[in-house]
């Protein structure tokens, strides 16, 4: 994981007509300078956690996203968890979730006492199928969603949209209703995505976000939460500040005396405000960010179109924007070791390279000798490029001929 934060327009790397080598990581967080101003005035006015400029960013946020509430946190992880603590959900339940994610995905469910039950995902999109989680459904739980194994209860499914992919929202919202259980969405990556033109977080559901430098936009570290309930939202409220019931500001704005209560087992998932300041100034560059990164994956699709065995991603009709968080690239026919090849040569290159999201089942934490076929041939056949606003057209060109290179090179051995 990258975590370079040098600003906008600066670059280390050379022309390949210098004789020097290109250096590309994976990915770059963008900044331009505007967002210095704030920071500072955050810093003189002496509130530096969870107070004024946390409002604004999270104010800030939900008109963005077009949604009644949006709730800070310190990660989309912390969110996470506040979510399944919100709805209640914990020791002796289960939540479907894909394998296909990154382990935090299943990590906040068991920070609840819950446990993650794997369902397989679509190719096409990287995103939870819907009829693998039907037919989980449908062959380990009882009519009374008692699993039969575990006599655990199904409570919830999280769809995660994978990369910044939407996963179809509708679908998965009339099969949960279907069981009375939860849909809980994770788009950790999904900000600026939209799902029939709708943009994500603005279904209602509750919706966990991230900031991380990795992300499309970044507070160092940071989430947001989102949803359409103002009492799952005062929940929120309540578990992310140490179960505080009157938080630090509203305290502070009080016009009398006002004392808190502990009726909860709560956590310090608080924001600090100089990450709020960080993120509202970065909400402002968001259009910007996402019509660059835009242009640069028009050119990664266009250019890799010319290579047969090479597939990039063809989002589903519902998918009306792709925020192109991450850039993958899938191998056809080929084994892990010609991808794990592919990889080496575009690092001797200078760029550096992911695999496919290594499938959660399969991590020893998790391991139960389940095989998801989907889940596991995309993770060992795929690998995600360079993809962000500072990419010079000169850098752009350097990865399509490289990548054009190498697959040449893994295709004739």
């Amino acid at each position: 994981m990258q975590s370079n934060s040098m600003v906008a327009g600066t670059t280390q790397s050379a022309t390949p007509g210098d004789g020097k080598q290109m250096k590309i990581p994976i990915a770059k967080p963008f900044f331009d300078g505007s967002e210095i101003p704030g920071i500072e005035r955050v810093l003189k006015s002496g509130w530096v956690t969870q107070g004024p400029a946390v409002e604004q960013f999270e104010t800030s946020f939900k008109n963005y996203v077009g949604v009644e509430h949006a709730v800070a946190v310190s990660n989309c992880t912390t969110g996470m968890h506040t979510i399944w603590l919100a709805l209640g959900i914990g020791k002796n339940d289960e939540v479907i979730c894909p394998s296909y994610s990154f382990i935090a995905s299943a990590n906040a469910v068991r920070h609840a006492g819950a446990e993650p039950c794997f369902a397989d995902i679509d190719p096409h999109t990287l995103n939870l199928d819907i009829a693998s989680t039907r037919n989980l459904i449908e062959q380990n739980y009882d009519s009374s969603l008692t699993n039969k194994k575990t006599k655990r209860k199904l409570k919830a499914i999280l769809l995660v949209h994978q990369i910044g992919i939407p996963g179809d929202i509708e679908a998965f919202e009339q099969l949960a209703k279907e069981y009375g259980i939860h849909l809980v969405e994770d788009a950790a990556c999904a900000i600026g995505s939209e799902y029939k033109s709708a943009k994500i977080g603005s279904s209602g559901n509750l919706c966990a976000f991230s900031f991380h430098p990795r992300k499309v936009i970044t507070t160092g570290e940071g989430g947001m939460v989102t949803t359409g309930n103002s009492a799952l939202a005062d929940s929120l409220r309540v578990y992310r500040a140490h179960g505080m019931s009157v938080s630090d500001l509203a305290r502070h704005q009080s016009a009398s005396t006002t004392f808190e209560k502990y009726e909860v087992v709560g956590y310090n998932y608080r924001m600090t405000d100089m990450q709020a300041s960080l993120g509202s100034s970065q909400l402002l560059l968001l259009e910007s960010i996402l019509s660059k990164r835009g242009e640069i994956a028009n050119q990664f699709i266009s250019a890799f179109k010319e290579i047969g065995g090479l597939c990039t991603i063809e989002t589903p009709n519902y998918c009306t924007r792709w925020n192109y968080q991450s850039f993958p690239v899938r191998l056809i026919n080929k084994t892990a070791d010609q991808r794990n090849e592919m990889m080496n040569h575009l690092q001797e290159k200078g760029i550096t390279t992911r695999r496919g999201i290594p499938p959660i089942h399969l991590e020893p934490v998790y391991e139960q000798g389940l095989h998801l076929k989907n889940t596991e041939e995309v993770s060992q056949t795929s690998l995600f490029l360079p993809i962000y606003p500072q990419l010079s057209q000169n850098e752009i060109d350097y990865i399509i001929e490289s990548v054009k290179a190498a697959y040449k090179i893994v295709d004739q051995s």
